[in-house]
């Protein structure tokens, strides 16, 4: 999928704080905990509770959040369509990463169990 510059930027601008509350509120509504929420953000970034927090409060954007985080090896395991893109597809890697987060978000919410949303090393293709 090609992005826009103009998507790509909107993405890297967003502040990752003022998205957080939308992904604790989505899984919460569907019976999902936050510390579940936390714990596929840590699967994905590589931040704690603590470094998360501190990105909240810090107010940084998607850019900055990813530019910090570490992403997960098997990233690349997740596949599917997330705001109507296939996630594999993206070449933008910042729109790919925020598109990660998005799809796992849906998937702790839609109530998969958690070994499959995190990709364990038995499910490598």
């Amino acid at each position: 999928m090609k992005s826009s510059n103009n998507q790509n930027h909107r993405i890297a601008k967003l502040i990752f704080g003022s998205v957080y509350p939308m992904y604790v509120n989505k899984v919460t509504a569907k019976g999902r905990t936050q510390a579940e929420l936390d714990e596929v953000i840590h699967w994905l970034t590589g931040f704690d509770k603590a470094e998360l927090q501190k990105l909240i409060d810090d107010k940084v954007t998607f850019e900055t959040f990813f530019e910090r985080a570490t992403l997960n090896p098997n990233a690349q395991l997740i596949t599917g369509v997330i705001c109507g893109y296939r996630v594999e597809e993206i070449e933008d890697p910042l729109v790919q990463q925020a598109r990660y987060m998005d799809k796992l978000v849906d998937e702790l919410a839609k109530g998969k169990k958690m070994e499959k949303i995190l990709r364990t090393a038995d499910q490598k293709k």
